[in-house]
């Protein structure tokens, strides 16, 4: 038989995935990537002898109880790594001066919340028994959703069922909804700002009990190490990575995906596409959004998204400690709210990347600051780069004032000024809005189901976060493992994997 060819849109975890995969079950790939290297989104940078570290805070599979361990494995992404699990993730503090730190060992967090706020005992209880009923649930992921069948499925649920009750009381609920029932002004001011208040509160209890089991970590040396080790594996496997080719269309001949153009005018053929890039780009842009139904029309005309970030890194020439035991985070209220990028900012949040012995030089220490943005207010920046400077170096100039303010003589350490905004998103991945792990789910819009296909489009497939909701590195490769699955039973092989 003929060896099938593949084509694959982005070189981020969802495309090298994807190219990995396809490698293993004998089709011929070829990734086309818009950047000069690999990772997308999940990656890091040097400024300065600086590594900052742009993507994985935390990954989901760096232990054996995981069932995300295995397809890293696969991937050859943990061969060799060191992950950071915290013993507290962040010290948040209230408004009344008062502080909450966020153990990762569940006793000792219930312990905690129950010494600051005795008067939610109750709530307290209930809360961290949401936690310890989210303990060893691993969801069914080494098979995509749509080869199981009913018996199959229904076994499935079975097992399943003592979380689905813990899943149907708590996804309901928003971080912003449940902080509402606390009587602590404290807590109810962490719960409410911790996150994403649009979050749902089940959410945060499962990272909290992957937190406390250690399957959930930081890759030491950043997350570019990370992304190129998947890449490695690809090359490895036989596959083939085109850098700073920016693909213009998706060739379709008589309904069938046939290949790609480049900017730069040249065509390649393959039997298959995958887009592991920007949805939206790959939709309207890349397809001219000939390929729409209904549900894609929802997706993109209103759901909500993780919004884009303001990322700041500041390197300071000697060890810089926050004093809060071992916690390296600190999320503290401002004396003054302060406007940030056109939106009002009442809090910061910060972290010391002392656990990383990468992240800086020899007796140095590399802090960052993210706020939450919006591209509306970036956009007008993007056609005047001595603007779009002077503006990132005011915003810095903020944010250092406030540190200064905190901790006196911070400004004095500062050898190292870095900053990515929405627009450097866009810029280097092409992310639609500048939002960093695509469509976010909330009580209100439920769990969204996968787009991986298009309507009318046959031969195309789509993985990453805009095909698989919830954003994240493990989301993009499970969605690219998934895809694969189903170009097999297309082809009518066994879909098998190798670890190296």
């Amino acid at each position: 038989m003929k060896e099938k060819t593949v084509i694959i849109i982005g070189a981020g975890i969802a495309g090298l995935a994807a190219g990995c995969y396809a490698q293993m079950n004998g089709f011929s790939t070829r990734i086309f990537e818009m950047d000069t290297r690999p990772g997308g989104l999940c990656t890091s940078w040097q400024r300065s002898g600086y590594n900052i570290n742009g993507g994985v805070h935390t990954l989901l599979g760096c232990a054996e109880q995981s069932a995300f361990f295995q397809i890293w494995q696969e991937l050859g992404a943990l061969q060799g790594r060191r992950f950071e699990t915290y013993e507290d993730f962040i010290c948040f503090e209230g408004t009344d001066g008062r502080f909450v730190t966020l153990y990762s060992d569940i006793d000792k967090l219930e312990e905690h919340l129950l010494a600051l706020a005795p008067e939610d005992s109750a709530l307290i209880r209930e809360f961290i028994k949401g936690v310890r009923r989210c303990l060893g649930f691993n969801p069914p992921i080494i098979k995509a959703p749509e080869l199981y069948g009913p018996i199959e499925g229904l076994r499935i649920l079975f097992n399943l069922l003592p979380h689905l009750m813990t899943f149907r009381k708590w996804f309901p609920v928003s971080m912003r909804d449940f902080s509402t029932r606390f009587k602590s002004i404290l807590l109810r001011e962490m719960f409410a700002e911790l996150w994403f208040p649009e979050t749902p509160l089940y959410f945060f209890m499962m990272s909290l009990a992957m937190m406390h089991q250690k399957i959930s970590g930081y890759p030491l040396g950043g997350s570019f190490e990370f992304s190129r080790s998947i890449e490695q594996r690809y090359l490895g496997l036989g596959g083939e990575c085109n850098y700073g080719a920016t693909v213009s269309r998706i060739l379709v001949e008589d309904g069938l995906a046939v290949g790609i153009k480049l900017e730069d005018g040249t065509e390649h053929r393959a039997d298959y596409v995958v887009s592991a890039a920007d949805g939206h780009t790959t939709i309207f842009k890349m397809l001219e959004g000939r390929f729409l139904n209904k549900k894609i029309r929802s997706f993109y005309g209103g759901k909500p998204i993780f919004p884009p970030l303001i990322y700041i890194s500041l390197g300071l020439k000697q060890p810089f400690d926050l004093a809060l035991g071992s916690s390296t985070g600190l999320n503290f209220p401002l004396k003054e709210p302060l406007i940030i990028a056109g939106e009002k900012i009442t809090r910061m949040g910060i972290r010391v990347s002392s656990f990383d012995p990468g992240s800086a030089p020899s007796g140095k220490t590399l802090v960052k600051v993210l706020f939450p943005s919006n591209m509306t207010y970036w956009e007008p920046f993007s056609k005047d780069e001595q603007q779009y400077r002077a503006q990132k170096e005011q915003i810095i100039d903020q944010v250092v004032s406030i540190m200064d303010q905190r901790f006196p003589g911070f400004g004095d350490l500062i050898e190292m000024r870095d900053m990515a905004t929405p627009l450097t998103y866009v810029r280097y991945t092409g992310n639609w809005q500048g939002s960093h792990q695509g469509w976010m789910i909330t009580p209100q819009t439920g769990l969204l189901r996968a787009m991986n296909r298009l309507p009318h489009l046959k031969n195309f497939f789509m993985a990453g976060h805009w095909a698989l909701p919830g954003g994240g590195v493990p989301s993009a490769a499970l969605s690219a493992r998934n895809v694969v699955q189903l170009l097999c039973k297309q082809n009518r092989i066994d879909f098998v994997t190798t670890v190296p």
